[in-house]
């Protein structure tokens, strides 16, 4: 990736990183919108050996809830008073992005995807191409901006142009990935805010690299947005962090998807199910198959109507369940609501099942083979999941759940499900029942051979290998 912009300042060493490579356990924090969940981690083992909760304390420092979830770790295992603390977060409403390209199905598209892998909620699109207008990026209110546009030696106008028309409306931290060759002309324009460059996102058409924009956002989002949103007056909480909750975990999977094969989680929230997927991409059949904007390995969709609380009421809805009304708009209305017999137990898991059904098809999407003037070609609306050797659930319904919820909420999204869905068909189905996945994204910089044992459990394995 370029170098940063020099206007901004060299990030630190990462002293937390560090320190936890001369400890036998680390502290990983996750401050969640809702909940901050802790665990302390036995490094050597690659095992969780204590864990606590806390409501995220947003309303004060948010800290006080980290602060409450450590004294609870210390009385379950002492090691956990001074043990170095790597944490992730999604507190204040998460990283928001704005995505700024040229074409609605090139770019601007690319751009979104781009986005979701790096752990951010998409809160904006805007394509110059289709007179969209650009006020709408600073009315979304968005963390970062991503501006795109161009292949790499192409019409470099597009970009140039959404740079001007952003300049005078938007003063907050931007990162440029497109046409590279006018990277140094689109800085000068945007000198007046926090600018990183990236290599470009859409290096020429059907090619989709996301990989130096992710690491972008994720510097912006350290450097400017962490502290930007002023939720702790303590300094070590700027230290402890270090990525969006979403980025992390999608770490998590990558190196879940070194040792199980093609992997796919689905995490089910309150207001959103996330599916994150880690897929070889066949390049025989990708060459087959019609897409201006590629496939690529890792993916990540979120579905903010589905969800188990907040998005109860739509969930029900978008899965034409008339039958579930009452109970989404109790669990909308209560979304703090625990279900305390198998009645209302029975019910979360329906609204699990159908929020968990639609997203993953909505990420997998259906193919199909045509014969077009080209000749035979693959048409496809998503990711395939046909070949995943290994699904995972996440979230309260799943991990809290009876005996047997996983086979029930899965039921109808695994195996021959028909009608050109690319579903898995023989995935092994288990539980992220210790949160395992956050955890090892945070340790994977700090002690990758910890991090692969600690997701190795997750495939029912020996953690004594951590070999790739």
């Amino acid at each position: 990736m370029p170098s940063p912009d020099p206007a901004l300042p060299a990030a630190e060493p990462d002293s937390v990183v560090e320190r936890s490579r001369d400890h036998d356990v680390a502290v990983c924090i996750d401050f969640g919108s809702t909940f901050t969940k802790a665990s302390l981690v036995d490094l050597e083992q690659g095992r969780i050996v204590a864990s606590a909760e806390h409501r995220t304390t947003i309303d004060t420092d948010v800290l006080d809830g980290y602060d409450a979830c450590l004294a609870a770790l210390s009385g379950q295992d002492a090691r956990a008073d001074g043990a170095p603390t790597l944490a992730c977060s999604s507190a204040g409403g998460g990283l928001r992005i704005a995505v700024v390209g040229n074409e609605e199905l090139v770019t601007a598209e690319a751009g979104r995807r781009v986005a979701l892998s790096s752990g951010g909620k998409v809160v904006a699109v805007v394509a110059a191409s289709t007179g969209d207008d650009l006020r709408a990026v600073p009315a979304s209110e968005p963390d970062v901006v991503l501006l795109t546009g161009g292949t790499d030696g192409g019409n470099a106008e597009p970009i140039l142009a959404c740079a001007r028309a952003l300049a005078p409306i938007w003063s907050g931290p931007v990162v440029v990935a497109g046409d590279v060759d006018v990277h140094d002309e689109v800085a000068a324009i945007l000198a007046a805010n926090p600018v990183v460059v990236a290599p470009n996102i859409v290096p020429r058409i059907g090619v989709l690299a996301p990989e130096g924009a992710r690491a972008a956002i994720r510097e912006l989002f350290l450097s400017h947005v962490i502290g930007g949103k002023h939720l702790s007056a303590r300094a070590d909480f700027l230290e402890m962090v270090q990525g969006a909750t979403p980025d992390v975990v999608l770490t998590g999977v990558e190196l879940l998807a070194e040792i199980a094969g093609d992997t796919a989680v689905v995490d089910v929230g309150g207001a959103t199910t996330d599916v994150h997927s880690v897929v070889e991409i066949d390049p025989e059949e990708a060459g087959l198959s019609r897409e201006v904007v590629a496939t690529t390995r890792v993916t990540r969709t979120v579905e903010g109507d589905l969800g188990m609380r907040w998005s109860a009421i739509s969930t029900a809805e978008v899965a034409g369940r008339d039958d579930l009304a009452a109970a989404a708009r109790r669990r909308r209305e209560e979304p703090g609501f625990v279900p305390t017999d198998d009645r209302e137990r029975d019910l979360d898991e329906e609204l699990a099942r159908e929020a968990v059904g639609l997203a993953l098809r909505r990420h997998a999407g259906r193919s199909k083979v045509v014969v077009s003037p080209e000749g035979r070609v693959v048409e496809r609306s998503g990711k395939d999941l046909r070949e995943v050797d290994l699904l995972v659930g996440s979230g309260g319904v799943l991990r809290h759940g009876r005996p047997g919820v996983a086979d029930r909420v899965f039921a109808g999204s695994v195996g021959e499900v028909g009608g050109g869905w690319q579903l898995p068909r023989r995935a092994d189905v288990t539980v992220d029942t210790d949160y395992v996945l956050a955890a090892a994204g945070l340790l994977a910089s700090a002690d990758r051979d910890a991090a692969r044992r600690l997701v190795r459990r997750l495939t029912g394995a020996a953690v004594d290998n951590v070999s790739p």
